[in-house]
């Protein structure tokens, strides 16, 4: 019988030793609120918006919220990559790396949100006509963006730095740091929209205080570090540490990307095909942009089970605790499905209840509303197959696979969707792609993951 070797590493550790439901539920809870609430920032702004502004104001929102996918994919490529990264060197007891790993993270974090800042800026209009503003929407969307966009680098601070945050040990400072923000954000909202009268610019300017303040509290964390003091000398942009960093963080970057690429195509199809029904182009933008919220917010647990998960994933592949890591996904993935069933039904009972929250309409926008709800989101309880597995694999250094699998949902199975539907049932025809792609991107990830759990048991641990 082949003889275990030891691993004195992990036992100093409670990522290697501790029950690992029990470790889950420790890194997980946080991050599901963390995500919740990273979520309401929209969800806020979206149901205020509605409520004070209307449909065409909820249509605003929904044109301008790929550059939220945008910035997040970045959020995605040096959150993750630099936390995968700093877990696996210090699983593999090598200290010194995942010092430069954090330095590296740290400084690429706010010029990627600097840049991404500028380049909004000079294209505003341009963008948002690309992302499928119709006429009467446009005047809003442009005035919501043009505030919106200078709280972009705070936010990426925020949510890229959560994911080094959780990985030193501190998911409860994490979830502190985007809750904070998120209860000014909803004190402003009410404030600056209801008291002082702005309208969409009010809350374009509630979102970026709030992000200001989520920003500035996650940088405080960075001065009491807790695997080690971080000094200046850790900054800095090291060739070696920037690509191995894109190279794990690049399968949350390229989903995320997808999903904006998504949204754009969406939007263009529900209003070229909207004008050609009884409901216009601008109520299946506006039900779009609100039923794309609703799906954020019900997906929160899952992803936040999903990154809860990584940093154990991450430290048992560095210390080759291969069973470990088989028995993270499983406990996962099970806590995913039963949140997704209970997600599943509560859209498939309540869909007009939900969608009124975010503001009022006649009864053509509820009953596209509806339609579009229970459509549209009818496979959402095999979310969790694909985002659970999609981290599985960068948190294990898969960086392919992982890839592959977070480009299959948007990339291989639905844009092509998008644009082959339509042509044959019109406006159903993109509700019945969102089913279709998750279906197909839920059965690929069982095969890859089924394929690596074999090569571990080959492995005869």
């Amino acid at each position: 019988m082949k003889q275990r070797i030891n691993r004195p590493q992990a036992s100093d550790n409670p990522l290697g030793t501790a029950p690992v439901f029990q470790l889950i539920a420790k890194f997980a809870i946080p991050t599901i609120i963390s995500m919740l609430v990273n979520s309401a920032y929209n969800m806020t702004d979206q149901v205020f918006i509605g409520h004070s502004v209307g449909m065409l104001g909820n249509a605003a929102t929904n044109v301008a919220f790929p550059i939220v996918n945008f910035s997040g994919a970045f959020c995605q490529l040096l959150g993750v990559g630099t936390a995968a990264n700093f877990n696996m060197s210090m699983g593999a007891n090598k200290k010194d790396e995942a010092e430069r790993f954090v330095g590296t993270g740290l400084s690429l974090i706010p010029l990627a949100g600097l840049i991404i800042m500028t380049l909004v800026l000079c294209f505003k209009t341009r963008i948002l006509e690309l992302f499928g503003a119709t006429a009467s929407v446009l005047p809003y969307a442009k005035m919501y963006l043009s505030i919106t966009v200078f709280g972009i680098p705070f936010q990426m601070f925020s949510f890229a730095g959560s994911f080094l945050v959780r990985a030193d040990g501190s998911p409860a400072y994490s979830m502190a740091c985007t809750s904070a923000g998120a209860v000014l954000n909803i004190f402003l909202d009410w404030l600056f929209m209801f008291k002082f009268n702005l309208g969409i610019q009010g809350a374009a300017m509630a979102t970026v205080a709030s992000q200001v303040f989520s920003g500035l509290l996650c940088l405080s964390y960075f001065f009491r570090f807790k695997t080690f003091k971080i000094s200046f000398r850790h900054l800095g942009f090291r060739l070696k540490y920037v690509f191995q960093i894109a190279k794990l963080g690049l399968s949350n970057f390229f989903n995320h990307l997808m999903m904006m690429l998504v949204n754009i195509v969406m939007n263009n199809t529900l209003t070229h095909y909207g004008a050609l029904s009884v409901y216009g182009g601008d109520i299946p933008l506006a039900v779009s942009g609100v039923v794309g919220k609703v799906n954020n917010i019900m997906s929160a647990v899952t992803i936040g089970l999903a990154q809860g998960a990584q940093p154990i994933w991450s430290y048992n592949m560095g210390a080759k605790n291969y069973a470990r890591v088989k028995s993270t996904y499983k406990k996962a993935l099970s806590a995913a499905l039963v949140m997704n069933m209970l997600t599943f039904i509560l859209l498939q009972t309540f869909p007009r209840q939900i969608v009124s929250i975010f503001g009022t309409g006649d009864e053509l926008y509820f009953e596209f509303a509806e339609r579009y709800t229970r459509i549209f989101l009818f496979m959402v309880f095999v979310f969790g197959v694909q985002i659970i597995s999609v981290n599985y694999f960068t948190g294990i250094g898969e960086v392919k696979k992982g890839i592959v699998l977070s480009l299959s949902r948007q990339g291989l199975f639905m844009l092509p969707l998008l644009v082959l539907l339509p042509r044959f049932f019109g406006l159903d025809g993109a509700l019945y792609a969102g089913p279709a792609a998750d279906l197909m991107a839920c059965l690929l990830a069982a095969v890859l993951v089924h394929r690596d759990f074999r090569k571990f048991d080959r492995k005869n641990l």
